[in-house]
């Protein structure tokens, strides 16, 4: 898929908001300052990537979506009527998308990594998990949770039951994982970085963006490509931005103050 960036224009990526977490207070604040960066943005983006997990939990029934984040949901419709291209990749937080935002806001979905020539540049963009090696026992739960029947199963399940019951083992998975997540293994361990590279045996791509780490991190992978983890918005605030030319990792400023300085 091409993306043409006109002069002053730019891309930006973001992902990992986790609406929802730890709970409706904090989350509310959190989506207050998302649409804020959103609307800022909005003044010379080209084109936006949701990078995966915008939700910590989110399942789509037939007729009903979770209760709440009608902020950012809105702003998304408003964005997108503006002109401003807007892609969403499915984390392993929110993959049980099934058409409510490209019937209702017009935003493409995508369930695995995607590649794009954006200008000059080509980037491949993905969530990142289950990709690499190991983790075997993730890999096999997350063909489970996205096979067809058992989201039929699921959805057989009354929404107020199932949205609770989702949300909690949501929340247990987070904490269990969340604080590995975040560790920094090494240019040389992280496994996103080594699935990077043997992509990059195959094609060549310049920028590999992924999310799914909360931790924001940039790795140079030889022969002018970079690795790129665009961290989280629960500690970091941290984004992506692409001018056409160079592609930069930055923190915004509009968050609270004891997060990093760009």
């Amino acid at each position: 898929m091409d993306i043409q960036l006109p002069a002053n224009k730019k891309v930006y990526f973001a992902s990992d908001f986790h609406l929802g977490a730890p709970d409706a207070a904090a989350s509310r604040k959190r989506e207050q300052l998302i649409v804020k960066w959103l609307d800022e943005v909005a003044k010379d983006a080209q084109h936006i990537f949701l990078v995966g997990d915008i939700f910590d939990f989110w399942f789509e029934y037939k007729h009903v979506i979770p209760k709440g984040y009608i902020r950012i949901l809105g702003k998304l419709a408003e964005l997108k009527d503006k002109g401003i291209g807007i892609s969403v990749f499915i984390g392993n937080h929110d993959m049980w998308m099934n058409g409510y935002f490209e019937e209702e806001l017009d935003i493409p979905v995508y369930y695995e990594p995607q590649t794009y020539q954006i200008g000059s540049a080509r980037f491949y963009i993905g969530h990142g998990d289950g990709l690499g090696p190991g983790d075997h026992g993730y890999k096999f739960l997350k063909k489970v949770f996205r096979n067809p029947f058992c989201r039929w199963l699921f959805s057989a399940l009354h929404p107020a039951w199932g949205i609770s019951l989702a949300n909690y083992f949501s929340r247990k998975s987070r904490a269990a994982t969340g604080q590995e997540l975040e560790k920094f293994l090494g240019e040389e361990n992280e496994w996103l970085a080594i699935y990077s590279k043997e992509i990059l045996q195959k094609e060549h791509f310049d920028y590999f963006i992924f999310g799914h780490r909360h931790l924001p991190l940039e790795i140079a992978l030889g022969n002018n490509s970079r690795y790129i983890n665009l961290g989280d918005w629960l500690n970091y605030y941290s984004y992506g931005v692409f001018d056409g030319q160079q592609m930069a990792l930055k923190y915004y400023d509009g968050a609270p103050a004891s997060t990093p300085a760009q």
